[in-house]
């Protein structure tokens, strides 16, 4: 396996500048050259309302047909693997934000993301997953709202990008130290909208960003709070999904 070693870019306006390949540290190149998207972020059949990767002529796997998620659509843009995995470790835990950009790019190829971002009215909104206030504060910054804030700028859409509005009132343990069933309960009644703006979500279409998707607990249970305050429709987008 190749080995791996990260770029650390001032700002993300460094993003389009020529340099090493962050994969195969190919030269000149962006920080991921064209030939390793091209073999590491294929499309890949996925099914509509949890991302998880499927058979192709499958449109829903079996877990999502038994008990329906509370989300209308749901996008994955890369599967959580060798090399998305250690750059997104990279993003998360290695303070270089400037990833956004990159990773928002790779999302709005993926089918149905653009779609789903064009057809958000003014009065619609893209809200990033919360942190809670310990999580941000240890970790500096919420790489959701950073995704959130890059897709919104590369698809011009005229939605509301706000991170106060969903909330995370529980400082609960990372999910992936967690089993599915204990990531189910960890997350039940984390989330909530703000009280005194739940108004501006009645009948609104929601689009929820996440950065990486496993069981999908943190992402229903936003997704819930969001439909029981009144949201229309709320469609999931993450980076990158776990295929299991």
């Amino acid at each position: 396996m190749m080995s791996l070693r990260l770029l650390h870019p001032a700002s993300s306006m460094l993003q389009n500048l020529a340099s090493q390949c962050a994969v195969c540290h190919s030269w000149p190149a962006r920080r991921i050259c064209a030939p390793c998207v091209a073999r590491f972020a294929k499309p890949l059949a996925r099914c509509s309302t949890c991302a998880l990767g499927l058979s192709t002529g499958l449109d829903q796997c079996a877990a999502c047909v038994r008990r329906p998620p509370p989300l209308h659509a749901c996008f994955a843009a890369v599967p959580y693997a060798y090399p998305w995995s250690e750059l997104m470790a990279d993003y998360k835990f290695g303070h270089d934000p400037a990833w956004a950009a990159l990773f928002a790019g790779l999302l709005m190829r993926t089918p149905g993301v653009a779609e789903n971002l064009a057809a958000l009215r003014a009065d619609d909104w893209l809200l990033p997953l919360p942190l809670s206030a310990e999580r941000l504060e240890a970790r500096g910054f919420n790489q959701s709202w950073e995704l959130g804030k890059a897709l919104g700028r590369q698809s011009g859409t005229s939605a509301a990008v706000d991170a106060r509005l969903l909330l995370r009132i529980k400082n609960t343990p990372p999910q992936s130290q967690l089993k599915r069933e204990a990531r189910l309960r960890n997350v039940r009644g984390a989330f909530v909208v703000e009280p005194l703006r739940v108004s501006e979500l009645k009948g609104r279409r929601v689009l929820l960003v996440d950065d990486v998707m496993t069981s999908g607990a943190s992402l229903f249970s936003a997704a819930q709070a969001l439909l029981d305050a009144g949201a229309a429709r709320v469609t999931g987008v993450v980076f990158a999904r776990t295929e299991n």
